[in-house]
């Protein structure tokens, strides 16, 4: 794709957003199923061997590829899932159910149309659906420690230090 192409691909989009700043709000959502062991399913909703990045249709894609915001989802729903899983063994608690992660971004700005909407998701939360035979306080044991030991939770909600670098391919 050349510049020109993403531009004209992205102006329309961007004038909309300009004009109905509630129209780049997108809710972005991930899911992942408890598995056999320590393991869990992530549903992408694409069946591919290998995740295609791309733009996301609210930034100017065509909605056949997975966007940055849709696996940053699916690494934590999948790193919660397993988590849990790992948790539940130890403890003793045969757990079933899903792991969801859904959150808004505000693609005014990721495009540039407006430099006080933030680029990034505004929140990001993490839903449980369980079925369990444990007591309602071997379930809030088994939710806290998953979260404390949750490596994609922790790192989101720990803001590690990021440090970025290039260099010429």
């Amino acid at each position: 794709m050349e510049t020109e192409e993403l531009r004209e691909l992205q102006a329309p989009l961007k004038e909309r957003y300009r004009d109905d700043p509630e129209a780049a709000v997108v809710t972005l959502s991930a899911q992942a199923a408890l598995g056999e062991g320590v393991s869990c399913s992530v549903q992408t909703g694409r069946a591919v061997a290998a995740a295609a990045a791309g733009l996301h249709p609210a930034a100017g894609g065509d909605g056949t590829q997975l966007c940055s915001g849709d696996m940053l989802l699916e690494a934590l729903a999948a790193c919660a899932g397993v988590t849990m899983r790992a948790v539940g063994t130890a403890l003793g608690i045969a757990v079933q159910g899903t792991v969801t992660a859904e959150g808004e971004l505000d693609f005014r700005g990721t495009l540039g149309v407006d430099r006080e909407a933030p680029v990034g998701f505004r929140a990001i939360r993490v839903r449980f659906d369980l079925g369990a035979d444990a007591d309602d306080a071997r379930m809030a044991k088994l939710i806290e420690l998953t979260e404390r030991y949750c490596v994609v939770l922790q790192t989101l909600t720990g803001s590690a230090a990021l440090s970025t670098e290039w260099s010429r391919a």
